[in-house]
């Protein structure tokens, strides 16, 4: 028996569902983009005291201790409908996709994993010594919207398999970045509302497995799962992406499917855009700026992010390589991977949340925003000269074969 590939290209009904969210996470990546652009013209424009102000405005019942800011709303609210689609992503991964299958699973869980350890190591060797230790979740999380829009734009040749990979490795990112949230992010843990929110979640897979086309009752039971896990002391997108687990996600249209197909509109085009324009808006000046470079938090990030994204995936999927059978699939090379891997530094819209939950009484939300803006742009531009490069050798090699397929079909007495 062959031993397994690395980066292959997957099933095909993978390969085609894949394409298909490619194709609307780069729109969802313009978005994003655009919003995160406007927020920081507007922390630096004569409108700036607006729009902090809004930001900084309550809305909700005090009673129910959901007075919150409408940049809270934003990070504990919308941001647990962008949960839901990657807890219906994941689903649909290890009950119906690739994932399902340890061998195929393996590779992009232990570059994922690789992918947080180098960030975070990273990040605490810089830190130690401040105080600050404690951001150490913030360079390892990759914006899934972001990376594939670039990806969609620079790799139009490039494999299938690496798209495939960086898809994949970017939702068990998400994962490991919400566990990572759930767990080291949790100052207090009221253990009687964290109960009670499973009673609703209960509710809500009971629905979602009996009776999908009631979508009216799962939207009450979704919306009060997420009021008691909020209450709990959890950040309440973890209930995000509990609720999407719990969706049935067997068969051709799979509920899990069809319900993605209806949420995830709502996330790209509304829910992480909003969070991404009061999360990334920073007033720049020289004060600030010479604040955030002389920061070992900034660096701590910038560097994470940078080196330590694809030191960590390539170095774990090396390690793979070098420790059982599998091989890289035959149509890619090592470079390939690297310039994904500096891709996978991308990482907006969850490190940007993480920089708010681990600094949120300490003042350097604004070192956060910097380095979180400053190291995925670099990250970007040094994976978009790696990826240019191989998109247009893969370009030659297709343009070479569709050559020679072209002379292979003329009859000799022509060619002569």
């Amino acid at each position: 028996m062959s031993s397994p590939g690395l980066f292959t290209r997957g099933s095909w009904p993978e390969a085609s569902r894949v394409a298909d969210v490619l194709r609307r996470e780069t729109v969802g990546g313009t978005i994003l983009l655009v919003a995160a652009i406007a927020a920081l013209v507007l922390a630096n424009s004569p409108w700036s005291d607006a729009y902090f102000d809004l930001a900084a405005t309550r809305v909700g019942p005090a009673s129910l201790h959901l007075d919150l800011t409408v940049s809270a709303w934003a990070a504990d609210g919308l941001l647990a409908i962008f949960f839901f689609v990657v807890g219906l992503e994941l689903k649909r991964e290890f009950v119906a996709g690739d994932l399902r299958d340890p061998r195929r699973a393996m590779l992009p869980v232990v570059a994922a994993m690789g992918g947080m350890v180098a960030p975070a190591l990273i990040f605490v060797a810089i830190n130690a010594g401040h105080g600050t230790t404690h951001g150490w979740a913030i360079p390892t999380a990759t914006d899934i919207a972001f990376a594939v829009a670039v990806l969609a734009v620079l790799g139009t040749y490039l494999p299938m398999a690496l798209r495939t990979f960086l898809l994949t490795l970017a939702v068990v990112d998400d994962l490991l970045a919400i566990t990572v949230i759930a767990v080291f992010y949790t100052e207090s843990l009221d253990l009687a509302m964290f109960a009670a929110a499973f009673v609703p979640l209960l509710a809500f897979a009971v629905v979602a497995r009996r009776a999908p086309h009631w979508w009216w009752l799962l939207i009450p039971f979704a919306v009060v799962t997420w009021v008691l896990m909020h209450e709990s002391g959890v950040h309440a997108t973890v209930a995000g992406v509990l609720l999407g687990f719990t969706v049935p996600a067997h068969g051709h249209r799979s509920v899990a499917e069809r319900m993605e197909h209806r949420v995830r509109p709502v996330s790209t085009g509304f829910a992480v855009p909003v969070f991404a324009f009061f999360a990334a808006g920073v007033a720049v000046s020289g004060e600030v700026l010479s604040g955030a470079f002389d920061s070992p938090v900034t660096w701590g990030i910038v560097l994470g992010l940078v080196l330590g994204k694809p030191l960590g995936i390539v170095g774990s999927s090396m390690l793979l390589a070098a420790t059982t059978r599998a091989q890289l699939d035959p149509s890619i090379r090592w470079i390939d991977v690297v310039g994904v891997a500096m891709l996978a530094g991308i990482g907006f819209t969850v490190s940007l949340l993480i920089g708010d939950l681990a600094f949120v009484d300490e003042g350097l939300e604004e070192y956060v925003k910097i380095g979180v803006l400053a190291g995925s742009l670099v990250a970007a531009a040094l994976a978009a000269v790696v990826l240019r490069a191989r998109n247009r050798h893969y370009r030659e090699v297709e343009e070479q074969e569709s050559r020679d397929e072209d002379a292979d079909g003329v009859p000799d007495a022509f060619q002569r």
